[in-house]
């Protein structure tokens, strides 16, 4: 309240304390005794709305001596009305103001018996019910409150020590500490004052009863009934005036717990916590409704609900300008190059031409942006981290229905779609006779042959066996394509950071076993790398981080790590690839043609060994062979190799023939069984061999 005097907002309070006792001394005209009775129901509501408003401790707390004010200006006017009530009294039911008038004719009917009932029903409601009970829970909650303050103090000394908490930190919290004390113990008193102002109200109308009585017969010459009607009914409203507000009060002080003094003057606490919007909207619609009621003066009332709403409308707007700050319009340097617009951060990017920005349309459902986002959440379930966030945009050196995928600045692939058009993909089931017409093209993830026809001819082209889908989601398949190929790509740093913070919260000592010594962030980061490299994802870290724990103890080469967690993980990576309790459908290379291997060259840099060209060619052309030949559905066929060609093989057949795994000897779980489809190199190469149950090294070089 104190913010609406531009130069004197301190004097407010002052002069508000003046006026109470200007009114306990001085005659005032019934017409401001209305004006005053008034401003009392609002002050009790506002004070009302402001408690059932407050969030947490100390939003309210100025609220002792606010209650203290209101209980005086209440007070106050119980002198002021009971001055005017046994001097004007004679005179008539508007002699002590229309305020009192309304309260004793309209809600009571003129009948002052019925008044003094409702009168006492309140003063049950307030002091027996609502005062009595705020006051013991004030009473009992400043006890607790000081008992608990030493264990408090020790407690913030001990975070402070800890180093949980910083010396500023601990400090307003030591602050806010006493304040609540300083606060329960102000409630405690404070509930004596709505105590104490029932109890007079209740002394005031004997008064004013007992001494109408007498005065009208004896000073105004007026009969017994006559004295007792005019008397007693003026009476009557004025302590219901004053009951209703003290009941609020009531209601107020028992919703308030926590709340004290803070940095600011206790002005500036009453205008902040006064400024709140949602304190006034209540007051103007409640004066609102009680000045319609037909017997209140509705000149005084409508104004004031007026004069309330006008305060809601400008702190509310008050309150949308500071939510919503304007920021300064500076204008730009027309020479100056932020780096910003030179850099890409983004690790993938996905460029479309001008025909197909239609797919990243807000106004359209962003249809493309919503399957890109899938990618990512399907990427991040299987690898096991968080996937960098994508960047679409347009490029202009692209055809208009172009779109390109590129991997940290490298172009990955991309393809000519429609964007207004659905592809019917030929996956192997169409009909041998087919009508349907469009475009013909290809599939840009599996090179299938396919069309692109009219949305109206989908449901045709599923009645004749192809498969429908939308320009986002032939997008979408192809960056999920490409993606899978090299998901260590996508794994940095920060990545690996964030995954071992989050297995940390759960495994603290496992991770410390391994990291940050003796495996830095940059080691963690190219092992872990490696292992997505190998067909390993990270969705499951706590065993590869056991098998680290347990490896790092012998070595910490790089290659010797990554052998060591795959033959730790090897029913993992079989059950990828094969279901439980069937045979492991497995490729092996002839002995001898493997121990040519192992014995020729070998890279100076690694110390792999290093296949010839036409013999990589022809063992990659068999593997494939094989694998091409299998059955649809059929389980993938790994091929099983020595130690030290694993690693040779595995990048040879990952380029060939990317289906067959491979896996060395040391790898394969001793209890998997398995089926040899072929051995590779050998005189009878393609012969199956029913050994469900070969296991050991010999068994499989035989």
């Amino acid at each position: 309240m104190a913010r609406f005097l531009p130069n004197g907002a301190g004097f407010v309070l002052p002069l508000g304390i003046l006026t109470i006792v200007l009114l306990m001394i001085m005659p005032i005209p019934a017409f401001v005794l209305d004006v005053f009775f008034v401003l009392n129901f609002a002050l009790s509501v506002a004070i009302l709305m402001a408690a059932m408003n407050a969030q947490k401790p100390l939003d309210f707390s100025s609220f002792p001596s606010v209650l203290l004010f209101a209980t005086l200006l209440r007070l106050a006017l119980n002198v002021a009305s009971t001055r005017v009530i046994l001097v004007n009294g004679h005179e008539g039911g508007a002699a002590a103001g229309h305020v009192i008038e309304a309260f004793g004719a309209f809600l009571i009917g003129n009948n002052f018996a019925v008044g003094l009932f409702v009168f006492l029903v309140l003063m049950v409601i307030n002091l027996v019910v609502v005062t009595k009970g705020a006051g013991r829970v004030s009473e009992v909650s400043a006890r607790f409150t000081l008992d608990a303050l030493p264990g408090k103090q020790m407690a913030i000394d001990a975070d402070l020590a800890a180093g949980l908490m910083t010396a500023d930190e601990a400090r307003a919290r030591r602050r806010e500490v006493s304040t609540e004390a300083d606060f329960y113990g102000s409630m405690d008193g404070a509930s004596k004052f709505v105590k104490g102002d029932a109890i007079a109200a209740l002394l005031i109308l004997g008064l004013n009863v007992i001494a109408g009585f007498c005065l009208g017969m004896i000073s105004h010459g007026l009969d017994a009934s006559t004295a007792a009607e005019r008397y007693i009914t003026l009476a009557v409203g004025d302590a219901l005036v004053a009951q209703v507000p003290a009941l609020l009060l009531s209601i107020a002080a028992a919703v308030i717990v926590t709340r004290v003094s803070d940095s600011r003057d206790l002005s500036g606490q009453i205008g902040g916590q006064f400024a709140n919007p949602r304190t006034w909207l209540p007051v103007a619609g409640i004066l609102a409704a009680v000045g319609l009621i037909p017997a209140m003066p509705q000149t005084i009332f409508l104004p004031a609900a007026a004069i309330a709403g006008a305060v809601w409308w400008k702190l509310r707007k008050r309150a949308e300008i500071a939510a919503s700050p304007v920021e300064p319009v500076v204008e730009r340097d027309p020479a100056r190059i932020d780096i910003d617009e030179v850099s890409d951060h983004t690790l993938v990017t996905i460029e479309v031409g001008y025909g197909l920005v239609g797919l990243i349309d807000d106004r359209r459902g962003s249809p493309l942006v919503a399957r890109i986002t899938g990618v990512r959440r399907q990427l991040c379930q299987e690898l096991g981290f968080i996937v960098p966030q994508f960047r679409i945009r347009d490029a202009i050196d692209l055809q208009p229905n172009d779109y390109r995928i590129l991997l940290g600045g490298v172009p990955l692939g991309g393809a000519n779609i429609r964007a207004d058009k659905v592809l019917a993909i030929d996956a192997g089931e169409v009909l041998s006779v087919t009508t349907l017409a469009g475009e013909d093209t290809r599939d840009p993830s599996f090179g299938c042959p396919a069309i692109w026809i009219d949305r109206a001819q989908k449901d045709h082209a599923i009645a004749e066996g192809y498969l429908t889908v939308d320009a986002g989601t032939v997008v979408a398949t192809h960056l999920n394509q490409l993606l899978t190929r090299q998901p260590e790509q996508l794994l940095g740093p920060d990545q690996v950071h964030d995954l071992l913070q989050s297995v940390k919260e759960h495994a603290a000592q496992l991770v410390d076993t391994v990291f940050p010594q003796p495996l830095t962030l940059a080691a963690m980061t190219r092992l872990l790398r490696s292992l997505l490299r190998e067909g390993i994802p990270l969705n499951h870290p706590l065993p590869i981080l056991a098998s680290l724990s347990v490896a790092v103890q012998r070595t910490l080469d790089h290659e010797q790590l990554i052998d060591a967690v795959r033959a730790d993980l090897g029913a993992l990576l079989v059950g990828r690839i094969c279901p439980p309790n069937q045979p492991l459908p497995v490729i092996t290379l002839d002995a001898r043609l493997e121990d040519m291997i192992l014995q020729g060259l070998r890279d100076p840099a690694t110390g792999e060994p290093i296949i010839e060209p036409e013999l990589a060619r022809n063992i990659g052309e068999r593997v494939a062979q094989i694998c091409g030949g299998r059955a649809p559905g059929a389980v993938a066929p790994a091929m099983i190799v020595q130690p030290g060609t694993r690693r040779a093989i595995a990048g040879l057949l990952r380029l060939r023939a990317p289906a067959c795994l491979v896996l060395s000897i040391s790898e394969l779980p001793p209890t998997q069984p398995i089926e040899v489809l072929a051995v590779v190199g050998d005189e009878n190469d393609g012969r199956a061999l029913d050994a469900p149950a070969l296991s050991t090294a010999e068994s499989l070089a035989a």
